[in-house]
């Protein structure tokens, strides 16, 4: 049972399921499904579509480079069936798994450092430009004096 690649998304398309496509010069696409099918007749570039795994790995999202990408490349050549050596690639694939699941969680710990803070950041000074909408007179309070205390900050930081 061969497993391809949709052309458009790079998801998988099991047998019996999507769509190919054949071009004039005998160059043949694959597609999972019929909004990857669409969306390839717009032309549109599939590094652009944010939903897409071109996009991802473009936009810095998942792992571009990394050794455990290259046992998911297609072989081409044939080899005799050995039942020592299905048995090994088995246990090796499922380590090649373990290995790349830690190693994408790693990637994501890296790309999350900092979210926090900077999400922080941001509602702090929305709270600030849009304090009329704030209710309670302790908390606009404190939002005045946050926002004065940076005002000095600033102004000391200036002076030095």
């Amino acid at each position: 049972m061969r497993l391809e690649k949709c052309y458009f998304c790079s998801s998988t398309c099991y047998p019996g399921h999507g769509v190919m496509f054949v071009r004039n010069d005998s160059k043949t696409f694959r597609f999972c499904r019929s909004k990857c099918h669409k969306n390839f007749k717009l032309k549109r570039n599939p590094r652009k579509v944010k939903w897409t795994k071109a996009f991802r790995r473009a936009a810095g999202k998942e792992m571009v480079v990394d050794a455990t990408l290259e046992f998911e490349k297609r072989r081409n050549i044939p080899i005799r069936y050995d039942r020592d050596l299905m048995a090994t690639t088995l246990k090796a694939i499922k380590r090649v798994q373990e290995i790349k699941a830690k190693r994408e969680r790693v990637h994501f710990k890296n790309r999350m450092a900092g979210k926090k803070e900077r999400e922080l950041q941001e509602n702090i000074k929305a709270l600030q430009k849009n304090i009329e909408l704030v209710e309670g007179d302790e908390i606009k309070q404190k939002i005045m004096e946050h926002k004065m205390g940076e005002k000095t900050n600033r102004t000391d930081m200036e002076l030095v």
